[in-house]
């Protein structure tokens, strides 16, 4: 086979692709996928948040629970009588 005509078969067959390609892409099919996929990342990413806030509520809890301790550490240290 001829090296042009090889170029020109690659050429339409890529233009072929392309044409169908497009035509997969904006199927019903294909935008049901993707409205799927998208909604498993809104659902991932509404995880993912409420992990964050669990994480930060629990880091709260536990720096108001070392300050508590510290006040108390520091109001007996107070209290103790110096000879």
């Amino acid at each position: 086979m001829e090296k042009g005509t090889k170029y020109a078969l690659f050429t339409g067959l890529g233009f072929l692709l392309g044409t169908a390609g497009v035509k997969a892409v904006t199927s019903n099919t294909a935008r049901k996928g993707y409205v799927y996929a998208m909604a498993q990342g809104m659902r991932a990413k509404s995880e993912y948040e409420s992990m964050v806030e669990e994480a930060k509520a629990e880091y709260d809890d536990m720096k108001a629970e070392a300050s508590y301790l510290a006040g108390v550490e520091e109001a007996k240290a107070d209290e103790k009588p110096t000879k």
